[in-house]
């Protein structure tokens, strides 16, 4: 089963006040780049895999989706996410995404928002969506950058002429990383760029998109914090179709 660290008090404190969590999109700096990836979803049916307070499947409800559909492995989140929808086209179920089944051509978007990072056996959860889309359905995700999640103990330092600098280790070495991020012992699974992009392709999905995602100068201007993202990339976003 996946780790469910969101229903610890200790994470789910920590994570309810990042800006993203009090803000929803608009605390996701990354979302303006996501949102250019979305297709249409007016009249679609659309599934969110880790949708935690459902902000994404309030957007999409918003945007005239026929059926939103939103899963997670916290009951916390889910719970935050029933409070704060009244739409009944959306619908909020507790689900372990490491054994998911899904009806077979069942929707036409799937999203997922920096979770597939937590996900053992991908493979296995890409064929599932590979199965459950439409004919040319797409699939939009983003998930913590492989740079991201290699090194053994993650984080910026400074070197002997004060540059910030991101250190690289045990890229090529796949497989879980145990860090402490909001709590103590939060397991994530390291997998390259290349093995992402590739087990896309080995499930018959046509990759339409991959932004190794960065502050635009905007957001740079708006919000100067985000200076640091331009050092190492933080998150990847892939767009890909069903072949």
């Amino acid at each position: 089963m996946t780790q469910n660290i969101y229903d610890t008090p200790e994470f789910f404190e920590g994570y309810s006040q990042m800006a993203r969590s009090v803000h929803g999109l608009a605390g996701a700096p990354e979302w303006p780049a996501l949102r250019a990836l979305m297709p249409d979803v007016r009249g679609r049916r659309v599934i969110d895999l880790g949708c935690g307070f459902g902000w994404f499947c309030r957007w999409a409800d918003e945007q005239g989706a026929a059926e939103v559909r939103g899963l997670d492995v916290s009951q916390n989140m889910l719970d935050r996410a029933r409070v704060t929808t009244q739409s009944p086209r959306i619908h909020y179920e507790r689900a372990d995404l490491e054994h998911l089944q899904l009806p077979v051509s069942g929707y036409d978007l799937a999203y997922s928002s920096l979770t597939l990072h937590y996900i053992e056996h991908l493979a296995d959860l890409f064929a599932t969506v590979h199965r459950a889309l439409t004919p040319a359905g797409h699939f939009v995700f983003s998930a913590e950058h492989p740079i991201y999640t290699a090194p053994a103990q993650p984080g910026f330092v400074q070197d002997a002429s004060g540059r910030r600098i991101w250190p690289l280790n045990q890229y090529a070495l796949q497989g879980p990383r145990t860090t402490d991020w909001l709590a103590k012992g939060v397991v994530k699974q390291h997998r390259t760029l290349g093995a992402y992009l590739n087990l896309l392709i080995q499930t018959g999905f046509t990759i339409r998109h991959v932004e190794e995602w960065a502050p635009t100068p905007e957001q740079l201007a708006a919000q100067p914090a985000l200076a640091e993202e331009q050092d190492r990339p933080m998150m990847v976003l892939v767009s890909a179709s069903r072949s």
